[in-house]
Formats: C-alpha cells, sequence, structure tokens
C-alpha cells in the first residue's frame, strides 16, 4: 500500500511542482519546449508499450491476444471521446501570445482545465493499474513517464488562469485539485487491477491505449509546429531509451 500512496502522491506532486514553475517560467523558447515535450512523449511511448501494452500480451495466453489488442483500442477510444467533450490541450496552452488574446474568456479558460482535469484521471489508473501488476520488473516506469509529463502540463494551467485574473492563490488551490484526481485515479486503478488477475490484462491494454493515444494526439503533434521537429524527435527518442534503461535496472 505504501507504494500505490508514493506513486500517487509523486504524481500529484509533479503537477504541483511544475504549477510553482510556472508562476516563474511565463513562456520557454519553442525550441526549449519542444524538446522537453518530446522527451516526455518518449518516456510516455516506452511506458505505454513496455511497461503496459508488453506486459498485458505476457499475462494472456497467445490465444487471446486480440483481446489485449481490443483493449487497447478501447483505451485510445476512451480519449478519443473525452476530446470531443473537451477541447485539445494544444490549442489553449498558452504558448502562443496571440493564443492569450483569442481565448482569454473565463469560459474558455474552464475548458482548458476541465481538459487537463479529464485527462489527469485515465493517467492517474494507468499508474494504480501497473502498481496492481505484482509480476511486473519495474512498476515504477508508468508512474515515472507521467510525472514527467505532468512537470510540463503543471506549468501550461498556470498562465492562461492568470490571464484570466484568476489570483495566485485560488490557480494554486485549482492545480492542486488536479493532482488530488490523480490520486483518485491512482487508487481506483490499483483497486480495479487487484480485483481479479484475469482483468488486470485487460486494464493495462486499456491504460497503455490511453497513454498512446495523449502521447500521438497530443504530444508529438504540438511538438512539431514551431520548425523544431528534429530537435523533438531526437528527446522523444531520448526519452524512449531513458525508459529503456530505467526498465533494464529494474
Amino acid at each position: 500500500m505504501n507504494q500505490v500512496w508514493i506513486s500517487a502522491l509523486g504524481l500529484c506532486g509533479a503537477t504541483l511542482v511544475g504549477s510553482l514553475a510556472g508562476f516563474f517560467i511565463k513562456e520557454l523558447p519553442h525550441k526549449w519546449n519542444d524538446s522537453i515535450l518530446g522527451f516526455c512523449a518518449g518516456v510516455m511511448l516506452a511506458a505505454s508499450t513496455i511497461g503496459l501494452i508488453v506486459p498485458a500480451l505476457e499475462q494472456a495466453s497467445g490465444l487471446w491476444w486480440w483481446i489485449i489488442a481490443g483493449s487497447t483500442l478501447v483505451g485510445a477510444l476512451f480519449l478519443n471521446l473525452l476530446d470531443y467533450l473537451t477541447p485539445h490541450l494544444h490549442h489553449i496552452t498558452g504558448l502562443e501570445p496571440e493564443a492569450h488574446v483569442n481565448n482569454s474568456h473565463i469560459n474558455h479558460i474552464l475548458l482548458f482545465v476541465m481538459a487537463i482535469a479529464l485527462h489527469k484521471l485515465p493517467e492517474g489508473i494507468a499508474a494504480g493499474v501497473s502498481m496492481s501488476d505484482m509480476t511486473a520488473d519495474n512498476p515504477w516506469a508508468v508512474t515515472f513517464g507521467i510525472s514527467l509529463q505532468n512537470i510540463p502540463e503543471g506549468m501550461v494551467i498556470i498562465a492562461p488562469l492568470l490571464l484570466a485574473g484568476v489570483t495566485r492563490l485560488r490557480t494554486l488551490l485549482i492545480s492542486l485539485g488536479i493532482g488530488l484526481i490523480e490520486v483518485v485515479g491512482v487508487w481506483l486503478g490499483f483497486a480495479l487491477g487487484s480485483l481479479s488477475a484475469a482483468m488486470l490484462p485487460l486494464m493495462l491494454g486499456f491504460t497503455g491505449g490511453a497513454m498512446l493515444y495523449v502521447t500521438s494526439d497530443e504530444m508529438i503533434p504540438e511538438t512539431h509546429t514551431h520548425g523544431y521537429e528534429k530537435e523533438a524527435t531526437y528527446a522523444l527518442i531520448a526519452g524512449f531509451i531513458t525508459l529503456l534503461g530505467i526498465e533494464g535496472l529494474g
């Protein structure tokens, strides 16, 4: 149980660290932003495949691989549904000055915050499910990958809220609330993964598909829109190799 709490508080803490950094770093140069996000995308890509989907296939009988493939697809479709309900994160990240002007209305800001919050729940579930996998060589890989992503994601929450006139204290409380959603997700994922050994591979596939969707639909496109595709690509490879090393050490 202590490991689950460490995972949950680590994810929440990473969001808060990013939010605190956002108070001081108003805007990163695109080159640095794309490289950091690319690195996080590489870590997330490795975490979703090596940390979730591959273990799901190993636990399922070879004849049942198609069920894991189906659960991976369902996880991606679930995140796709969230995208229909909420705006894409990269539309209102606050990285472009003109985006602040065009999207400064409070309703847009609230939709942005809701989009971040909704994405936190399945991310937390992914970490919780991985922690419930007692056969995993390194159950911390998924938590590490999501925590890295949470830092820049926490940073982009700050600027839109401040520009909308939200006070610093309330902005920090909103960030804390978003982080706590992930804590709930971790415990929910751990509970679901622990219910049944037969359910665990399905949950691993589902959460792996959800993470793949976020990586491909939100993170990678954002790194390829400012002219720094090569830097972002090599950063993604570096992130992937980093998690490979962590898995190898585990």
